[in-house]
């Protein structure tokens, strides 16, 4: 049984709504950084170049950052979508221009009646985890580059696009000055490396070390984004949860669903880590990891602090801190997900596309998302496609 809706049916379910995208992506230009770069640093920002007879994201030294020299995405420059592993291999000539031109996104963000868009990296990792690959001056040029071009995109957007500022996770008080910067450029939040006590000396982010950068996001209103695979450990395309027989595409599915689970493990972190007792209004946002699992991860939070925590305790319980402080966002999901936006909450949820990654919802993306929205009444939908990310992003939709 087809579940989706025609583009008719999806213009009457969100008319007087002004839909905003909570997660695409960027495929970055060859040339973002060193058009931007001083000098002295053009042939060790990030760029591509031939290594070994093929095209490679590289910095430094030839240090890898991505799969070759792929765009990843699985838009063809026709707008047809592979469904196949096909797409690691393409370049950037193979795919939709809307990947990586502000221009044909608009075009691509009109034909399929999204207002706004949220945008995140790919060459530098989801959370800015592939700047810990160099020494701390380019870690840090590479960073204000890409930001700098992102205020530029969003400038050049007319208000429609609104990429997340990285930041330089190795440092809190570089952080606290990029969170500054990009508020002055006009950004609408950060993303931020999940884990970054994994290198050597850096507190985790519970520590109050931390507490410094908390409290300037929730100061100037920047919430805080935590991608899915935003850290070393987290972000692994194919992971090791497969079994050693099954076949190629079969790992990446399996791997790429795990990579959602994987944000349970830092929201579980974040609930019970202090930081919402000391910094009450801030806000962290769950992206790209959907939403079925949230109300489970709360219930057991809440179970086990019950059985195995009892003296330890909280100013409130990890659903209240959830509803006051944390967002997430929903995009394949549609067996009962009007119910699962009920209980995570209608003014918590987002809707997203991840457009032009695997999986993305192309080329009817509120079509695909229609079927479980249509259950929801009027008020919430509004929230949910358009109020909650205006709100939370401060985009203004008159």
């Amino acid at each position: 049984m087809d579940m989706n809706f025609s583009a008719a049916e999806t213009l009457d379910l969100i008319e007087g709504i002004k839909v905003i995208d909570a997660d695409t992506h960027l495929s970055e230009p060859h040339n973002l950084w060193t058009s931007r770069a001083p000098a002295r640093l053009k042939d060790r920002v990030p760029r591509v170049k031939m290594v070994d007879g093929k095209r490679c994201w590289v910095i430094d030294d030839d240090i890898p950052l991505s799969v070759g020299g792929s765009p990843i995405s699985v838009i063809r420059k026709d707008g047809s979508k592979s469904r196949s592993l096909e797409f690691f291999s393409w370049q950037i000539e193979d795919i939709h221009a809307g990947a990586y031109d502000i221009e044909a996104r608009l075009q691509v963000m009109d034909e399929t009646n999204i207002f706004a868009q949220i945008v995140y990296p790919n060459v530098l990792g989801f959370g800015g985890q592939n700047a810990g690959k160099v020494d701390a001056e380019l870690r840090i040029a590479s960073i204000e580059i890409f930001n700098d071009a992102m205020a530029e995109m969003q400038a050049g957007s007319g208000g429609r696009i609104f990429p997340m500022a990285l930041l330089p996770w190795w440092d809190v008080d570089q952080s606290v000055k990029e969170t500054e910067r990009a508020k002055a450029m006009g950004l609408r939040g950060v993303n931020i490396n999940s884990d970054p006590h994994l290198h050597k000396g850096i507190p985790d982010l519970a520590d109050p070390h931390w507490d410094r950068l908390w409290e300037t996001s929730s100061g100037l209103d920047m919430p805080v984004n935590f991608h899915i695979g935003a850290s070393d450990a987290a972000l692994d395309w194919f992971g090791s949860s497969y079994w050693p027989s099954e076949s190629m595409d079969v790992r990446f599915a399996i791997g790429s669903s795990m990579l959602f689970f994987g944000n349970a493990r830092v929201m579980a972190n974040i609930l019970l880590s202090g930081i919402l007792d000391r910094h009450p209004t801030i806000k962290f946002v769950s992206v790209e990891s959907g939403i079925g699992w949230i109300p489970f991860l709360l219930e057991t939070l809440e179970y086990q602090l019950a059985e195995n925590a009892a003296g330890r305790k909280f100013a409130l319980t990890p659903a209240e801190y959830f509803a006051r402080n944390v967002y997430s966002s929903f995009w394949f999901e549609r067996r009962n997900i009007a119910d699962s936006i009920r209980q995570v909450g209608v003014d918590n949820v987002m809707f997203e596309t991840d457009f032009p990654h695997p999986t993305c919802l192309y080329p009817n993306p509120l079509g695909q998302a229609a079927a479980g929205l249509a259950t929801l009444d009027m008020d919430s939908r509004r929230k949910v496609l358009s109020g909650n990310a205006a709100r939370l992003y401060s985009i203004p939709l008159i």
